[in-house]
């Protein structure tokens, strides 16, 4: 019998994921940014942001591709950023102070419970978000219902995980010493969208028509040794969640083993690994 999901116990979970992981994604959002960078600027072109736009962004985190969007669409414009992590938005709180940007709104919001007005958006985006949440169709209908008529909106999931070394490598042996559960077929995870035809599937049940595709494959693991990748992975992403559940001892030999399989066989060798995302885009 299949186990039937718990959405709030999942999305509690995440939250408090988040809310923890933050430190190390402010620690790291120079690298994080710079390399994903092209994805981000690809939604923008997708979505179709100009200048006066009002955006949507679901699951911004720390602001991208939020953040760039803002930048775009000017003072007379305005871009919402919504997070169900509290933490998270801070730090993109902060990224736009810094960046003397004053057309952004913050909402900590669920992305299934968006609450926003009809025909309030211009564009929506969703940079690696929707994988995640438990019923990822009832965020697309809240954000079809959001877009004005003729409005866009574009997001990013994960491809097949056999394209993505960048993720695979590491928690390939990660999951010799921790117990890291696996998601079933239709369940949150990374790499939940990996099959296009289920996000056309959401799609069409949100109400758009039409959806098109695309995709990329940047490198997302650049460093200049894997022992350097080890200690980012400690503080970031899917990894560090479950390492922090491993002793010390435990962790030194998953540290060992992750840097030297990255470094292609040497520790001290440099880190290069690839991911690969598909994009999503329609027209309300």
């Amino acid at each position: 019998m299949t186990q039937q999901l718990d959405p709030q116990a999942i999305k509690q979970e995440q939250r408090e994921f988040w809310n923890r992981a933050a430190d190390g994604w402010r620690k790291h959002d120079e690298r994080f940014r710079q390399v994903t960078a092209p994805v981000s600027r690809r939604l923008l072109e997708l979505a179709g942001i100009s200048v006066g736009m009002r955006v949507l962004d679901i699951a911004s985190g720390t602001g991208e591709p939020a953040l760039p969007a803002a930048e775009i669409v000017g003072p007379v414009g305005r871009v919402v950023l919504t997070d169900q992590s509290e933490e998270m938005l801070t730090v993109a709180r902060e990224k736009a102070q810094a960046r003397g940007l004053t057309n952004v709104e913050f909402r900590i919001a669920d992305g299934e419970e968006l609450e926003v007005e009809e025909g309030e958006f211009d564009a929506v985006l969703c940079r690696w978000g929707i994988m995640f949440m438990p019923e990822p169709a009832r965020c697309l209908r809240q954000a079809h219902a959001a877009l004005k008529p003729g409005g866009r909106i574009a997001l990013a999931v994960w491809g097949p995980p056999e394209r993505n070394p960048f993720f695979v490598l590491p928690m390939a042996i990660l999951m010799k010493y921790a117990d890291v559960p696996r998601p079933g077929p239709g369940e949150p995870g990374v790499f939940a969208f990996a099959e296009r035809g289920r996000l056309e599937t959401v799609f069409t049940e949100a109400g758009f028509g039409g959806t098109m595709f695309d995709d990329m494959e940047p490198p997302m693991a650049v460093f200049d040794s894997g022992h350097e990748f080890w200690e980012y992975l400690r503080e970031m992403g899917p990894v560090a969640r479950h390492v922090l559940e491993l002793s010390g001892e435990v962790q030194r030999k998953v540290g060992e083993e992750i840097a030297a399989a990255a470094g292609g066989g040497d520790p001290d060798g440099a880190v290069r690994l690839n991911g690969y995302t598909v994009f999503a885009s329609a027209v309300n």
